[in-house]
This record gives C-alpha cells, structure tokens and sequence, in this order.
C-alpha cells in the first residue's frame, strides 16, 4: 500500500496523550511482539525490555540484522521483519525515530496490528501512515514500563512517618 492510496491527516497527536485503556487493551491483546533493534548485550534497554517482556509471557521476535547475532536469551534473531515465518500482532521499534517510518511501512507490508514506537522514537508522520493502514499506534512510550504502569499509582492517602532528624530510625 502506497502513501498515495491512504488518507493520511495532517496533524496527529500521538506522543503525549494516551488513554490508559487504550495501552491496556493493546498489551492485552498483542502475543507477538518483533523487537526492531533488539540487542544481545545486557546493557542495553531492548535487552531488559526483551526480557522481561519474554517473562511475562509475550512471544518475542528479536530482529537484528547484524549476522554475528543469532539469537537472544535464547530466541533466534530474524535479519529483517520479513523473514519472520508466522504473523506478528506488534512491532516495537528501538530505532532512531528517523528510521520509525520505514518500520511503519514494512509493519504495514507484514500485516501487523500495533506499530509500537520506544522512547524517544516518534514520527508523526510514520504514525499517520500507519494509522490509515489500520494499524493501532503508539510512540515514545516503552510497553515494560507501561505494563506495569497501573501498580506504580502513587498513594497520596498514605502518611509517611519521618524522622525528625536525618538518619534517624524510621517508624513501619
């Protein structure tokens, strides 16, 4: 599908207001998430989302083109969105957000539900494209933070029984 065939709106608002339920119902319904720019080194912030992701029960497609990487916490790696051999529901990207409309067109081209952009990956444009192909949208946000985002809810009715001094004991 060509940018020309869609009706694409001009403007759009996507990297600061969300519903909440809209996330939710995303994260429950997705089972299939490729991980665009996935990376095996436990330093870097695709591994932990991958990971944890993984744990929570989602089946993770790491893709990488590097070749020297060929799997991760012992999922195999995909060089591209193509050669992934089954339908994926999201595709959470780790990219520049330059490179966030490419991955709009090719999640469009796999049939994908969820075009999931990372922090700091946003592309108002790429989340146009992908709307008009009938995929749901969201960028600059992180699923593992957001999956867990419901139990972080500050408790502003808890009174916090502080030491007058610093250091002191802390009553429980």
């Amino acid at each position: 599908m060509a940018e020309a065939d869609l009706n694409i709106p001009e403007t759009i608002e996507h990297r600061y207001h969300y519903d909440q339920e809209y996330i939710s119902d995303i994260l429950r319904s997705v089972k299939t998430i490729a991980m665009v720019g996935a990376s095996d080194d436990k330093t870097k912030f695709s591994y932990g989302v991958l990971r944890q992701l993984s744990e929570v029960g989602y089946e993770i497609l790491p893709v990488n083109p590097n070749p020297k990487t060929v799997e991760i916490r012992g999922l195999k790696v995909y060089r591209s969105l193509q050669d992934i051999d089954r339908p994926i529901d999201m595709v959470d990207v780790f990219r520049p957000k330059e490179e966030l409309y490419r991955w709009a067109e090719e999640a469009i081209a796999i049939g994908a539900k969820v075009l999931w952009g990372q922090i700091g990956v946003y592309d108002d444009r790429a989340a146009a494209l992908a709307e008009a192909a009938g995929l749901r949208v969201v960028m600059d946000r992180c699923p593992k933070i957001e999956l867990f985002r419901p139990f972080w809810k500050p408790r502003l009715d808890l009174e916090l029984n502080l030491p007058d001094k610093p250091g002191a004991a802390v009553e429980i």
